[in-house]
């Protein structure tokens, strides 16, 4: 799978100490909807990608005692479909830990492209909805245990 980066103890994304990993595509959506520059990701869009197994992903994630859920963020992680998917597939042959979906599409795009069903099947799934609005008030999300930068982002477990 190619990744921008992996985080071994992030405690800001999400309730649980989570794995944060960074996957490393995007539309920037939310530059082309409100027609400026605004993409907190702007500076990962440009940095390396790393290529590396599904296995060693998830046996990293699984041999750190702190961690407790794992973050698919970045850039869009639904924008790396086959990666994401073979990801989530390893990691629930091995633990029923959260994983959690940052992603800039609603839940009306992602369902219509399929991702909410398939990934339904699976146990302990949050998917975080909503592109990222500039100039708007932040909101505590209850799902996640976080503050979400934009009114119309929300969280909800999918299975």
């Amino acid at each position: 799978m190619i990744v921008k980066n992996i985080l071994d103890e992030d405690f800001v994304n999400y309730k649980k100490p989570s794995m944060l990993i960074a996957f490393p595509s995007c539309s920037f959506k939310c530059e082309r909807d409100c027609g400026r520059r605004v993409c907190q990701n702007s500076t990962l869009a440009v940095s390396p990608s790393h290529n590396i197994s599904v296995s060693y992903v998830a046996d990293r994630y699984l041999q750190n005692p702190i961690t407790q859920a794992v973050i698919c963020g970045g850039l869009e992680p639904f924008d790396s479909w086959h990666d994401l998917y073979e990801l989530v597939g390893y990691l629930r042959d091995h633990t029923e830990d959260d994983i959690v979906i940052y992603t800039g599409y609603t839940e009306e795009e992602c369902a219509s492209m399929g991702y909410i069903n398939q990934l339904s099947v699976y146990p302990n799934i949050i998917v975080k909805f909503g592109r990222y609005v500039p100039d708007q008030d932040s909101h505590y999300d209850e799902v996640l245990g976080i503050q979400l930068a934009s009114p119309n982002q929300y969280a909800r477990q999918i299975s």
